[in-house]
């Protein structure tokens, strides 16, 4: 492409790349070229691709191949300068170029083709690198320790086939870059062991649910009731079912399609709930604020709470969205009470077994270190229970109790990360009311604003109960109003007073 020579003589000089650094430069890309080869030529003969080997194909290598071609040229500006340096009059300091002159313009064209096809391989590849790095592997399985929990629980989520970017980044350039300066420091976190445990969940800087959520899920398009079944199973000798049918008031979003009610009100575009919380989980609320549809503010307090006028206006106030009630809606950490009770539904596990429930609950919430004691620990008491209290059923149900131990262990494998301190417990979830407060953080029939107004703690604004039974036998029950079986006011009580997903208070 270029002539070095001064003199008009065409004898032949050594390439500006002899030299000791293009050489080191030439060896780096050349084994960045290799390594990219046989990782692609592994990946398309593999169903099964690990997910390291996308970092390594996309970015890793090709990162390498630059470095080695700067280097190259480097060495190469490096080596003319010497020469100029030596022999100013064989060879020009800068590179010339003359058209006319055949062989240059043949380089001319070589290097102008080359330079074409590598700026559309760096396109092709940086395509693939920004593709992989927005990809479920890239976020969930490359950092395999620390994210291990998330990823097992979104694998078994409702939104497994929802990528990860789609929830947490969305669409965009702006969040796109905020959320690779935030991983900037994960990458840090993890490299030199400064994550938390357990990883907290980003409630701070998640992006609005207007921007993600209702990407999918359009508010003006929620309405109707629907029916719901739960089953619980007794801590008793026959797991005894209890089972309540009850209708959710999931309510509208637009008063277009039906009344605006239900849980859902809270949603309604119309609408405007803020509210402040004094803890870093918004698990306590002090203040809420509701903005109707007519523009009139009602401001409600918390019993305890004394907020003035001017702390008010200081504090954060969280407009609700979505994730203030499906706080869990991928990453579901469930407690063992319902677990269980889903292996149950699911006949997974045995009902004639002498209280299974009780156990099954039981050494899922015993304290392990690891998860490898956990599952040994859970094998053997489970085998040592019904060998020394029911030797028969142990002799005549082995393939049963087999079964049992089996489906336990996967329940603490998909629920309990004790090296990551995560289990159901870290990461509260507020839909509903049974095993975490929920609605009750607001609905809670105590927070009252200036004029004696209050937000009710009214069982039938969310839901009403159809029927009841319990073993099989009906349980009588009173304006849609849940029945409970130790004859408790549900009104005067909150379940998490008693229901902590672990006991035998269930």
């Amino acid at each position: 492409m270029t002539s070095d020579k001064t003199d008009g003589s065409d004898a032949p000089r050594p390439s500006l790349f002899r030299n000791f650094t293009s050489l080191f430069g030439m060896i780096i890309a050349m084994a960045a070229i290799i390594g990219v080869l046989l990782l692609f030529i592994t990946a398309a003969l593999s169903s099964h691709h690990p997910p390291y080997v996308g970092i390594f194909l996309f970015i890793i290598f090709p990162a390498f191949l630059i470095l080695g071609i700067l280097i190259m040229l480097l060495g190469a500006v490096k080596e003319r300068r010497r020469r100029h340096r030596l022999a100013p009059g064989e060879i020009a300091k800068y590179l010339t170029l003359d058209l006319n002159d055949k062989s240059q313009r043949r380089r001319f064209v070589a290097f102008v083709f080359t330079l074409l096809v590598f700026l559309f391989i760096s396109a092709f590849g940086s395509y693939r690198a920004y593709e992989y790095t927005e990809s479920v592997t890239f976020c969930g399985q490359l950092c395999h320790a620390p994210m291990n929990p998330e990823f097992t629980a979104y694998m078994g989520s409702p939104h497994a086939r929802v990528r990860c970017v789609d929830c947490h980044v969305g669409p965009g350039a702006e969040w796109y870059l905020r959320s690779k300066v935030s991983g900037a420091y994960q990458v840090y976190s993890v490299m030199f062991n400064k994550y938390p445990r357990p990883i907290p969940t980003p409630v701070h800087n998640l992006r609005p649910a207007q921007d993600t959520c209702e990407q999918c899920h359009w508010p003006e398009k929620f309405y109707g009731s629907q029916l719901k079944v739960f089953n619980h199973y007794g801590y008793d000798e026959t797991n005894t079912l209890r089972q309540t049918r009850m209708m959710i008031n999931t309510g509208g979003g637009s008063p277009e399609h039906g009344k605006v009610s239900g849980i859902h009100w809270h949603m309604n575009i119309a609408n405007e709930i803020t509210y402040i919380a004094s803890d870093e989980n918004r698990q306590t609320i002090l203040w809420v604020r509701l903005k109707d549809q007519s523009g009139n503010v009602t401001e409600y307090l918390a019993p305890d709470a004394q907020l003035t006028s001017d702390e008010i206006e200081r504090s954060f106030q969280r407009k609700v969205d979505c994730v203030d009630c499906h706080s869990r809606p991928s990453h579901v950490y469930n407690p063992p009470d319902r677990s269980v009770n889903e292996a149950f539904d699911a006949g997974r596990l045995d009902t004639s077994l002498p209280f299974l429930k009780q156990q099954a609950v039981e050494v899922l919430t015993k304290p392990y270190e690891t998860r490898t004691q956990a599952l040994d620990s859970i094998r053997s008491s489970i085998e040592e229970y019904y060998k020394s209290t029911y030797p028969e059923v142990s002799s005549n149900k082995r393939e049963s109790i087999n079964q049992a131990i089996e489906e336990i262990r996967r329940i603490y494998s998909t629920n309990f990360f004790p090296e990551m301190k995560v289990d159901w417990q870290t990461h509260n979830d507020n839909q509903g009311h049974y095993y975490a407060v929920g609605c009750f953080r607001c609905h809670d029939g105590e927070h009252k604003s200036k004029d004696g107004k209050v937000i009710r703690k009214d069982c039938n604004i969310c839901h009403t109960v159809l029927d009841q039974s319990e073993g099989g036998t009906p349980v009588a029950i009173t304006n849609g109003l849940f029945k409970h079986p130790l004859e408790l006011d549900v009104s005067e009580n909150k379940c998490t007073d008693c229901h902590s997903g672990k006991g035998m208070s269930q």
